[in-house]
């Protein structure tokens, strides 16, 4: 199996779309957890970021191969504006990318806005008196300080990305095939047993690799809170 060249293709494409899908989740969720964070209206936003989970998952991959579709709703609306050809939008590894944001993003916006929602906004208006302007007291101040929701979000979407299926099956065709999909054709198909087995056994280890960072990250980040909070106590006392 090591030597089969089409197995690590496949292993870096999967590796490859769920690293580009966290990137644009991470991106696109930061300063969505970080708006509703900060807004009055934060019950109604986050109801708004949670409502697509109460709609079946494949119910709204079938949504975006209709909305993708060689005759659906982006190809007919190019047609009408005068597009001769449609657009192939589907079974390519964008549309395998647009569709695990879509699905995954609600998985890093939540731990952001759960770390932005407890972070002291003091804090960037102290940097802004001491002469910096608000940009780099976001980058300088709040972003090491929500360290912890932002590794947990891009877990949290980068490990089920990694072993997406119906997605890439239903959206993906040949060319946005990802390694749930061969884990699946070798047993369904190839009826390979040992080989599914072993790649199993990689994503399993790349996923506790992740969960193992996430941890000790943690970890140090909990002993840097502990060691602040005796030096401020030592001080307080003198």
């Amino acid at each position: 199996m090591l030597g089969n060249a089409g197995y690590w293709r496949i292993l870096w494409k999967t590796v490859w779309i769920s690293l580009v899908a966290t990137v644009i989740c991470l991106g696109i969720g930061l300063p969505t957890a970080y708006f509703i964070a900060t807004s009055k209206r934060s019950n109604i936003y986050l109801t708004l970021v949670i409502v697509p989970f109460w709609t079946n998952f494949l119910v709204r991959i079938f949504g975006w191969m209709v909305i993708l579709g060689r005759n659906g709703v982006i190809n007919s609306f190019l047609q009408m504006l005068g597009l001769e050809e449609p657009l192939t939008l589907m079974y390519t590894p964008g549309a395998v990318i647009l569709v695990i944001v879509y699905m995954y993003l609600p998985y890093m916006i939540l731990p952001l806005y759960s770390a932005i929602e407890k972070f002291d906004f003091r804090l960037i208006e102290a940097a802004m008196d001491l002469g910096a302007n608000r940009t780099e007291a976001i980058f300088k101040v709040l972003i090491p300080s929500i360290k912890g929701g932002i590794i947990a979000g891009i877990i949290l979407v980068f490990i089920p990305a990694l072993g997406s299926y119906a997605i890439p099956d239903l959206v993906g065709g040949t060319d946005g095939a990802m390694l749930g999909n061969l884990i699946a054709r070798q047993l369904t198909v190839a009826r390979d047993w040992p080989s599914s087995s072993a790649i199993s056994m990689i994503f399993l280890l790349i996923s506790t690799l992740g969960l193992l960072v996430y941890m000790r990250i943690n970890k140090i980040q909990s002993k840097r809170r502990l060691t602040i909070r005796e030096s401020y106590m030592r001080e307080e006392e003198i």
